[in-house]
């Protein structure tokens, strides 16, 4: 009896001592699986979040890098306090406004990519006698966006033309480009200054509505060393440096977002309807307006710092008061 105690005692020690020393069991398949980066992305209900439509779809069928968790506003002033207080990470908005919160924020931000050039145009209803910038002097223009970058830009190249806003043309400003949509059903001849996708919207209820003049074009021809541009992607920078892979990703994903939209027009105008952006009758014929891109690097750097200086030179505040260094724009 003795000696079969003693045995089993042996015998449950060489087992612990056996189990101590294997090798752990290998991770299972599921469990191998890399934790993905969640990414909390910004944007407005506009042309700035279009280029953007097909990565959300991919990150709804699961096939995304990172796990982006998006939210969508009207007005950028309900997505830049979240930012600020680490709520979001990444927000597509105006691109002065990125420059506006790096000043005012210590540099929290950086300007990780161009998405949209220029999507403002000038406008003819009923008529056909614009044609240069000539054409305008003495003419009544309706517009939106006083005090900030439409009124800048539109004065900026009004003058470049030899025209000053102030005594040479009648501006007549209005809060919202429905405003105007409203007046061209009144008016047999109207000249407007408008953005995408309400000129397309405008272009559907009036067939005798052409662009006269596109200002992104008008830009390009007198400032050679930049680029007239509506909106960009910020990113915190402590995000970027904590997540610098993950970022990298999202570039990536990001950039092939906007190809697929440029080059997918139906596909593309289905899903900017889906994510409750515009309607897909107008997302279609709006998107080659919209100037949608994915600039970065250097080449961001360039064609964002002349904009700057261009409304700087208007109105220093409309970029927080002074130009942003160079630690503004995102290097990989």
């Amino acid at each position: 009896m003795k000696k079969t105690i003693i045995l089993i005692i042996t015998v449950c020690i060489l087992a612990a001592v056996l189990t101590g020393c294997a090798s752990p069991a290998g991770p299972s398949k599921e469990e191998d699986k890399t934790v993905k980066t969640v990414i909390r992305l910004g944007g407005l209900k506009g042309a700035t979040t279009i280029g953007m439509v097909k990565l959300l779809e991919d990150n709804e069928n699961g096939t995304t890098a990172n796990d982006y968790k998006f939210t969508m506003a009207v007005t950028a002033d309900e997505l830049t306090p979240g930012l600020l207080k680490g709520e979001l990470d990444i927000l597509a908005v105006p691109a002065n406004l990125g420059s506006i919160i790096y000043n005012n924020s210590q540099g929290a931000v950086q300007l990780m990519a161009v998405n949209t050039l220029g999507v403002i145009y000038i406008v003819e209803k009923g008529v056909d006698s614009v044609k240069t910038w000539e054409d305008l002097r003495g003419k009544t223009i309706y517009a939106t966006g006083k005090g900030s970058t439409p009124e800048f830009v539109f004065t900026h190249l009004l003058a470049k033309n030899g025209i000053d806003a102030q005594t040479e043309t009648d501006i007549q400003w209005k809060s919202e480009p429905s405003e105007i949509v409203a007046l061209m059903g009144t008016r047999e001849n109207l000249i407007a200054m408008m953005p995408q996708p309400f000129v397309t919207v405008a272009g559907t209820q009036f067939p005798d509505l052409r662009i006269a003049l596109d200002l992104t074009e008008e830009w390009s021809l007198r400032e050679e060393d930049s680029m007239l541009v509506t909106a960009g992607l910020i990113v915190r920078r402590d995000f970027a440096e904590e997540h610098p892979d993950a970022v990298a990703d999202f570039l990536a994903e990001y950039a092939e977002s906007t190809e697929y939209v440029n080059s997918n027009l139906p596909e593309a105008a289905a899903l900017v309807e889906k994510f409750d952006i515009v309607k897909a009758a107008i997302a279609e014929k709006a998107i080659p307006y919209c100037n949608i891109v994915c600039i970065t690097g250097n080449e961001m750097k360039n064609a964002v710092q002349g904009y700057y200086e261009v409304l700087y030179g208007q109105n220093p505040a409309s970029i927080g008061g002074a130009l942003p260094g160079d630690d503004f724009y995102y290097e990989e």
